[in-house]
């Protein structure tokens, strides 16, 4: 060992120990932005707002984010992960099946979205909101992570002989986030614009029929046909 050097595992805590914090930090941010893009939009976000609310410097933001659309995108990217995924449904919805367990998120839309107003207007602003460079980093994360599981969904419907096997498994995927998202949208609001809708979930219910004629809309799609006679 070299005299006045620390010891290898002295330098391997001291960098483990900065990158915690560095996390940490980054969290924070990602956190604070999540409020103020709920609260403002995006336009109307702006660094400064969220470098204060975080107690960081303007350059801080943009050094852990690179741009705006970069903080927007974390913040995005967070919000998904605060809502449960499809098969997260108590085992007695799922055992009623796909259409069931679908049926049974749709239903409590107006709950899940009161107990995570934030994430959910930052998912509506990404939705409808967003350049044509930021939606397209948007759908790349959600064809990549499947914040809400549902390949995993999907495939489970298959396995059950309720979701055809007959076409490719993607296009199924993407017509049951796109249906889900917008029988969300329908139960909320006639007009889904994040810009309009400053406090949604507070008068949120579930509009007689909507989900029923969703989910029906949904089935005659990609149900597995049932047999003649049956």
């Amino acid at each position: 060992m070299i005299p006045g050097q620390p010891a290898q595992g002295d330098a391997t805590r001291a960098l483990a120990r900065s990158r915690d914090r560095q996390l940490a930090k980054r969290a924070k941010i990602t956190a604070v932005a999540m409020e103020e893009f709920a609260a403002h939009g995006y336009e109307g976000t702006r660094a400064e707002a969220v470098a204060l609310a975080a107690g960081v410097s303007k350059g801080a933001i943009f050094g852990y984010f690179g741009s705006k659309a970069g903080l927007f995108l974390a913040a995005y990217q967070a919000a998904t992960l605060a809502f449960g995924r499809y098969l997260d449904a108590p085992p007695g919805i799922l055992a009623g099946g796909f259409f069931a367990t679908l049926t049974y998120w749709l239903e409590h839309t107006p709950g899940l979205m009161r107990q995570a107003w934030a994430p959910y207007r930052v998912v509506l602003i990404g939705s409808y909101c967003s350049d044509l460079g930021l939606k397209r980093e948007i759908d790349t994360y959600m064809r990549r992570a499947d914040p809400y599981g549902t390949a995993d969904f999907v495939r489970f419907g298959q396995r059950r002989g309720e979701v055809r096997t007959d076409i490719d498994v993607e296009p199924i995927i993407a017509l049951v986030d796109w249906t889900f998202d917008r029988c969300q949208d329908v139960i909320v609001a006639t007009e889904p614009d994040p810009g309009i809708l400053s406090n949604l979930t507070q008068s949120a219910v579930v509009r007689p029929g909507s989900v029923e004629q969703f989910v029906q809309l949904l089935r005659s799609a990609i149900a597995v046909p049932a047999e003649p006679g049956r």
